[in-house]
C-alpha cells in the first residue's frame, strides 16, 4: 500500500459487468491511502479504493458465486490488511465482509460509522500490532517440570523401561502433573514477559496458547518506527530463556486483537 495527497478521488466507477459481482471490504483506512498498482486480494481481484470524506474502505469485486473460506482467501485477507499496517493505520473487518455495490460501502458503511472510524485510526496513526510468541524446548522444560517435583520425578522412574499396558496409571498421573505444571509456568512467564515490555508499551494482551507447549503468546500495540525497541526486548529475553523458551516477534500487522470495525 502506498500514501498520496489525493483525498478526493472516490473510485466507484464500475463497467457493465459489475453487476454480477459484489464487494468484499478488508478494512478502513484513511483517505489518503491507495493500493499499489499490483495489489490483488481475493480471488486475486485487484484492490480499490472507496472514499467518504476523510475515511476509505479497501475493497475488491467478488463473484457471489464463489464460496469464501479457503486457506487463499484468508491469508489473501490477511495480506491487504497486514501489508497496509506498515504504512498507515488500518481497521481490520473479520473476515467475510461483503456488501452489494461501492455505494453500499459508501451509505451502508463509511457514512454510518464516520466518526468511530475517523478517531479509532486518528488514535491508531503510526502505530501496528506486533505479536510476542515463546514456545517451550520440550526437553529442556520437561526436565525442570520433573526436577521441580518429587511427585513427578518418583512416576518417572516408576514407569521407566516397563510396559505401557503396565504404567498406564502412572503416565496419565505424571500427564496431569505435566499438564498443570505448564499451565502456571505459562502464566509465570507470560507475566515475566509483559513486565519486561512494560517499560515500553501499556498497550498488551494476552492471547490464549495455541500449542501444548506455547510460553507466551501476548499482542503489542506499538510504534512502527520504535519496532527496534521492541525488538531489543524481546532479544534480551530470548538470551534470558535460552534453550527453555524459543522467541519470536511478528509483525508488523493488522490491529487484530485490539480493533475490529463493525460491518
Amino acid at each position: 500500500m502506498t500514501t498520496t495527497d489525493d483525498t478526493d478521488h472516490t473510485d466507484d466507477d464500475t463497467d457493465e459487468g459489475a453487476a454480477a459481482a459484489v464487494i468484499y471490504v478488508y478494512g478502513i483506512v484513511p483517505a489518503d491511502v491507495h493500493p499499489e498498482e499490483a495489489a490483488t486480494g481475493i480471488h486475486d481481484a485487484p484492490i480499490e479504493i472507496v472514499t467518504h470524506g476523510e475515511i476509505a474502505a479497501l475493497v475488491s469485486e467478488i463473484d457471489p458465486g464463489q464460496r469464501l473460506g479457503a486457506p487463499a482467501d484468508l491469508q489473501a485477507h490477511a495480506r491487504i490488511l497486514d501489508g497496509t499496517s506498515h504504512v498507515a493505520p488500518v481497521l481490520p473487518l473479520r473476515f467475510g465482509a461483503v456488501v452489494s455495490d461501492r455505494d453500499a460501502v459508501i451509505n451502508e458503511l463509511l457514512a454510518d460509522h464516520e466518526d468511530e472510524f475517523t478517531s479509532a485510526l486518528h488514535e491508531l496513526e503510526g502505530c501496528a500490532q506486533y505479536v510476542v510468541k515463546g514456545r517451550y524446548v520440550e526437553e529442556t522444560i520437561l526436565r525442570e517440570i520433573v526436577d521441580e517435583s518429587p511427585r513427578a520425578t518418583a512416576l518417572l522412574e516408576g514407569i521407566r523401561d516397563k510396559p505401557e499396558e503396565l504404567t498406564r496409571d502412572a503416565r496419565m498421573a505424571l500427564g496431569e502433573i505435566i499438564g498443570h505444571a505448564l499451565e502456571a509456568k505459562r502464566d509465570t512467564d507470560t507475566r515475566t514477559t509483559v513486565d519486561a515490555l512494560s517499560p515500553l508499551t501499556a498497550t498488551v494482551t494476552a492471547g490464549d496458547p495455541t500449542h501444548d507447549e506455547d510460553a507466551v503468546q501476548i499482542a503489542v500495540l506499538f510504534e512502527v518506527d520504535r519496532q527496534d525497541e521492541l525488538e531489543q526486548a524481546v532479544g534480551e529475553l530470548s538470551e534470558r530463556w535460552d534453550n527453555r523458551v524459543t522467541m519470536r516477534l511478528l509483525g508488523p500487522m493488522a490491529p487484530y486483537d485490539f480493533i475490529v470495525a463493525r460491518t
